[in-house]
């Protein structure tokens, strides 16, 4: 029997062991950020935090005989295609941040004010004009991006679905609780920063799930996206 069919069966009999799974890995993963280590730096530390959790993904994933490639970690079948969904991502992502900050102000609750400029500075250092800089660092933003892609979408995803595989809205609620989830990891607060990051993990989520299931095209979108950033703060 492939793992696949395996992973079809257990998600049918065995929706408290997803449970299990989700509690430990959502415990470490937000456990693991209170575990700062000043002297090797914020991303340092984000690698840390981040390889960590993929260590418990993997070990719930070894226990359940699922591979990387049953998730979505698969050479995408069509060039084109995949290229097409990255610009589809992107597009919707800068459309849907822009629409929030137009609108943010008009909300029905209050949202504390977005300091990830401030915060930033004393994450990556002085990024203005500093190219050396920016090209020393812009490789681990990426690999961050990629473990994101792989933690959020990749594993929390598909252990949510699988958690409500007995409900008719199982794909629904793992979108929005992953969206959920990766707003607040970044942010602890209702923040501008926690909604629009949850917004970017919406979008990522119903691309996964409704745009074939391939993690590459959100792979490359996130990274694109934190790269636009950080060359934002260069310039």
């Amino acid at each position: 029997m492939c793992n696949k069919q395996a992973f079809q069966i257990s998600r049918q009999k065995d929706y408290k062991g997803f449970l299990i799974d989700l509690i430990l890995y959502v415990s470490v993963m937000f456990l693991i950020r209170e575990l700062y280590i000043p002297k090797i730096g914020f991303i340092a530390n984000g690698l840390f935090n981040s390889l960590t959790t993929l260590a418990v993904a993997m070990w719930r994933m070894k226990a359940r005989g699922i591979t990387w490639r049953d998730l979505g970690l698969k050479a995408p079948k069509n060039f084109l295609k995949t290229v097409g969904i990255t610009a589809l991502i992107l597009t919707t992502t800068l459309v849907s941040i822009i629409i929030f900050e137009i609108v943010k102000d008009q909300l029905p609750f209050e949202i504390a004010p977005d300091t990830s400029s401030e915060s930033a500075l004393s994450k990556f250092g002085n990024l203005k004009g500093n190219w050396l800089h920016f090209f020393s660092i812009i490789v681990f933003i990426w690999i961050e991006s990629m473990l994101e892609e792989l933690l959020d979408r990749g594993f929390l995803m598909n252990w949510l679905e699988r958690l409500f595989s007995k409900t008719s809205v199982a794909t629904l609620l793992a979108i929005v609780l992953q969206a959920v989830i990766f707003g607040f990891r970044h942010s602890y607060d209702l923040s501008a920063r926690s909604i629009s990051v949850g917004i970017i993990g919406l979008i990522m989520g119903i691309a996964y799930m409704y745009l074939g299931r391939n993690l590459w095209p959100l792979i490359i979108a996130h990274c694109i996206l934190n790269s636009l950033s950080m060359i934002e703060r260069v310039l």
